[in-house]
């Protein structure tokens, strides 16, 4: 069970990774776009589209990663002060019952869109450059598989706490810096003391 956990996870953030570089890439599009507008004078009609789209794919393919790192929002005033098997039971619960079934419409309309958008050749309507619009449509429907892959991780990994009280470790990705600065401080207090 272990190993399937991890290795769904690991795909996950993978994946994260992988589209994060669409950052990098709306970076450099964004300057190009304000120095050929404002300092050339000779904007271009096809940035904004590919900015979009790269948001987007950025949006939807995040959505695995951020599951898998444990960084969806949570309102945790009261989850955090109930025993880890309550956690997971209610996680669990949740999960079946409002997680699994939005992202199956997320899977099964974004399968049709998709398919509607690769027979038509759809190109995007709010710009002259009409720039092909239905590969980014076929990143809806795998952010749904990939979601629910990575929501049947999670669902495993509540079966699990609810079985042994403790959560499972997740794999080590980047950590946000409070995180980090929290841990240290612990480590130097230890030694310190």
């Amino acid at each position: 069970m272990t190993r399937f956990i991890y290795t769904i996870e690991g795909l996950s953030i993978w994946t994260g990774r992988a589209f994060g570089w669409c950052i990098l890439i709306l970076t450099f599009s964004v300057s190009y776009e304000v120095f050929v507008r404002y300092v050339l004078n000779a904007p271009t009609v096809w940035v904004f589209d590919m900015m979009v789209q790269m948001y987007g794919a950025l949006f939807l393919m995040a959505g695995p990663y951020a599951l898998a790192s444990d960084t969806h929002v949570r309102g945790d005033v009261l989850y955090r002060l109930f025993p880890v098997r309550w956690q997971a039971r209610l996680d669990f619960v949740l999960y079946l019952l409002f997680f699994f079934p939005g992202m199956m419409a997320l899977f099964w309309y974004g399968a049709e869109i998709a398919s509607d958008s690769w027979r038509w050749k759809e190109v995007s309507w709010n710009s002259p450059a009409r720039i092909q619009i239905y590969f980014f449509k076929t990143l809806i429907p795998v952010a749904g598989f990939l979601l629910m892959l990575q929501g049947t991780a999670e669902l495993m990994r509540c079966w699990r706490a609810m079985k042994t009280g403790v959560w499972m470790e997740r794999l080590d990705d980047v950590k946000e810096t409070e995180d980090m600065l929290a841990r240290e401080a612990e480590r130097s207090e230890r030694s310190g003391s």
